[in-house]
């Protein structure tokens, strides 16, 4: 299916929005030690907030502050709360990718990845594999070194969590967008790490043209090793799903199957996302919800389930309750872009997939 241009821009719109309102959505219960499918529900029923249809709703003062311990970013969003969206590495990627393409093109390097990084963003807001890497890249180690040296995190979700420009930028084309998400991977991870960002890059750019969310997810994988553990496990979620398993049920299989990974590990964070996905059956509002409602890394699953979610329905089908409390603005720790404007980032991104 060919995109107009319009029709692109509204799709592309969508993706912007989409993550955006995601994270935003999973941030202040972004602790997958702590804050357990059970006890996210736990919560939600306090505040007579099931199904979720909107942003989390604030417990204040909270029936018991160390039970439902928000993040401290909680006060800016949560519904009533929000003007403009919080600064968040999960979007952070996304403005940093697109400075990266508009930069050095479709054809950039590894290396390039780690320059502009230097350049354009603060050390103290990375985490994990990002920041090993990026200590390596000060101490003048090259990639792929910069992913394995002293870096413990390399299959984490953080490659993954930079992968939507190379999606939104390859609409309809996921196997470009999975080399393009693969080149920047491998700055900071290897083996699943590398593979979860190249899956989540196929799903966004199947997402233009796919006829619902099972045909992005099945695309995706066709840009995957079929035997690597991730594949594997959103293989696994979608057999559960077709059986018809419920939604919970199938959470906590994987749960027990993916037992002793880590919660920011990106084998058991595919399965949140895949199951917010399918489960969804495509309608925005549900599937982020039910994202975020998984647990583990709330704030980055419900970003790029919203991503996905904002392609397949574009903009102008989002429900207002998520998007007019954004403002059309993002805060961003990427030098330049701080208060920039969402549809002005979707603008650019149009310009970048139209190029080719």
């Amino acid at each position: 299916m060919a995109l107009s241009g319009s029709a692109l821009a509204d799709r592309i719109l969508g993706g912007w929005l989409g993550r955006i309102a995601g994270n935003m959505l999973g941030k202040p219960v972004e602790n997958g030690d702590h804050w357990t499918r059970d006890r996210i529900d736990r919560y939600l029923r306090r505040a007579d907030a099931l199904p979720l249809t909107d942003y989390l709703p604030a417990l204040e003062p909270p029936p018991d502050p160390v039970e439902f311990e928000l993040r401290p970013e909680w006060q800016g969003c949560v519904r009533g709360r929000v003007h403009g969206s919080c600064r968040d590495d999960d979007v952070d990627y996304s403005v940093l990718g697109l400075h990266l393409l508009e930069t050095h093109g479709p054809e950039f390097s590894t290396e390039q990845v780690g320059e502009v990084w230097l350049l354009r963003l603060p050390y103290l807001q990375t985490f994990t594999a990002e920041r090993a890497a990026y200590r390596n890249l000060t101490a003048g180690v090259k990639p792929p070194l910069s992913a394995t040296l002293d870096n413990p995190y390399q299959e984490w979700i953080g490659a993954l969590i930079r992968a939507d420009v190379h999606g939104w930028v390859n609409p309809g084309d996921p196997r470009r967008a999975a080399a393009m998400a693969r080149r920047d991977a491998v700055l900071s991870h290897t083996g699943n790490g590398v593979y979860g960002a190249m899956w989540a890059a196929a799903l966004i750019a199947a997402a233009f043209t796919a006829d619902g969310p099972r045909a992005a997810v099945e695309g995706a994988l066709d840009r995957i090793p079929p035997r690597c553990r991730l594949a594997r496990t959103v293989r696994r979620i979608a057999s559960l799903h077709d059986a018809g398993v419920a939604w919970g049920d199938a959470l906590a299989q994987l749960e027990w199957e993916t037992a002793g990974l880590p919660w920011i590990h990106v084998v058991p964070n595919a399965a949140v996302l895949t199951a917010g996905l399918l489960y969804g059956a495509g309608d925005f509002t549900t599937t982020i919800a039910l994202t975020v409602r998984g647990g583990l890394d709330t704030d980055s699953n419900g970003a790029t389930a919203g991503s996905v979610a904002g392609v397949l329905c574009g903009a102008a089908a989002i429900p207002p309750q998520w998007t007019e409390p954004l403002e059309d603005r993002v805060r961003s720790a990427v030098f330049g872009f701080d208060g920039a404007r969402i549809s002005d980032l979707a603008a650019r991104t149009h310009r970048l997939a139209v190029s080719g």
